[in-house]
């Protein structure tokens, strides 16, 4: 170790000659200059450790790290030694926490994440969020340490989407990566969720309209093209089961056997297949329950209730039924496989008289019991029952050229 000594000058330190033997020229508080024989300069800083031990420090290769520079990383050591804090360890503490960032990218963890919660969520969304990460976040902010990530680093890649015009999707990304931070949090790799600071950042999504027949004549009309249809035979059943269920289209191609019971005549559908997150309970009319025994001779042996028909590992494609539709003639102005559920929505209530609070549960919407809580799954299913066969009695009826219309 070096004994005391004047400061070193920039001047000594050039003129510092190799020898044939290492030696040392000192700075002060511990920090030397050691000279190896090769001509090698390395900053050093000798100090005892909180135990009383012996120990140093090496600040970095001179010229590269210089004299100014090799006293301010003294001074921060010496800050550590006078909080009772080992510099030593504490470099190492830090280098194993950049190590272990550098491993724990958002791309990293974003797959962990997929990976862990793909149980929660349909293949076909799996697959879709996977695409969604890989297209437009992974390129963008996906190298880097997830604890390192900045809201504004997310938000220059939302606004890439933004500025594309699928301001829809900007938004779901945005929730995921919203998860992903969550998950990061719960595993001890990030401090935060950064998207909590983007809110209203981003442009708000357009209402969206999507076409539907809501007239009863034009209903049946549509009624009998969908009977005459000469489709592939799970894209036929598909469309005769919309509107009888008139559930989203997302919910109801990735509908799986093991949730429907033909026997109580009950689909329930998981909440994480669900818009609202929230467990759903469709009660199928004798009608439907008819088509689906149908359909189970067929599709029965597989997962899905409407497997894709290149391969039953996956339910049928989003476009099949509105590709159906538009096959049939309807345009996506005039009938979409989302308008099913306008179509049922209003019939039953100006036409039916349908209670409405029993229209909006059937449709999954939010209801409110009167103290202001959410309603269970199992609300009003007795009467949900008989609204439904009610409403596939009508269908069948008007099919037919009976049953009532608007102004009747």
């Amino acid at each position: 170790m070096p004994k005391l000594c004047t400061p070193l000058t920039d001047t000594a330190i050039r003129n510092a000659k190799p020898r044939e033997k290492t030696y040392t020229l000192g700075d002060g508080e511990g920090m030397y200059l050691e000279v190896m024989p090769n001509g090698q300069r390395f900053w050093r800083m000798a100090y005892r450790q909180p135990n009383g031990k012996k120990n140093r420090l090496t600040f970095g290769k001179y010229p590269e790290v210089s004299l100014a520079e090799a006293r301010d990383k003294r001074l921060a050591a010496r800050k550590l030694m006078a909080q009772g804090i080992d510099p030593g360890l504490a470099r190492r503490e830090e280098k194993h926490a950049k190590e272990k960032a550098a491993l724990n990218t958002f791309e990293a963890v974003a797959r962990a994440w997929l990976a862990r919660t793909a149980a929660d969520r349909a293949a076909s969304t799996q697959e879709k969020n996977t695409a969604w990460l890989e297209r437009n976040i992974f390129p963008a902010i996906g190298a880097l340490p997830i604890s390192t990530i900045k809201p504004w680093d997310v938000l220059s890649a939302l606004r890439v989407i933004e500025k594309r015009g699928a301001i829809e999707s900007a938004h779901k990304i945005k929730q995921l990566c919203g998860q992903v931070f969550r998950f990061a949090v719960a595993s001890g790799l990030a401090d935060r969720d950064m998207t909590t600071d983007l809110r209203g950042a981003l442009s708000a999504v357009p209402e969206a309209h999507y076409a539907a027949i809501t007239d009863p004549k034009e209903a049946a009309e549509l009624l009998r093209a969908i009977d005459a249809y000469n489709g592939h035979a799970y894209a036929v059943v598909a469309l005769k089961l919309a509107p009888l269920v008139f559930v989203r289209p997302g919910e109801l191609r990735t509908a799986e056997w093991s949730e429907i019971d033909l026997d109580a005549a009950e689909w329930r559908i998981p909440g994480s297949k669900m818009k609202m997150g929230q467990d759903h309970i469709v009660p199928l009319a004798r009608q439907a329950v008819a088509l689906l025994k149908d359909l189970h001779a067929m599709t029965g042996h597989g997962k899905f209730v409407f497997p894709s028909v290149r391969t039953g590992a996956r339910c049928m494609s989003e476009n099949t039924v509105n590709a159906a539709l538009r096959g049939m003639g309807y345009g996506k102005d005039v009938m979409t496989g989302h308008g099913f559920r306008a179509m049922a929505r209003t019939i039953m209530d100006e036409v039916l008289g349908e209670r409405v609070d029993l229209i909006e549960h059937q449709l999954a919407h939010a209801v409110k019991d009167p103290n202001g809580r959410a309603y269970n799954r199992t609300a009003h299913l007795p009467a949900r029952r008989l609204m439904m066969q009610r409403w596939a009695d009508y269908l069948d009826a008007i099919k037919q050229g009976h049953g009532r219309t608007l102004g009747d």
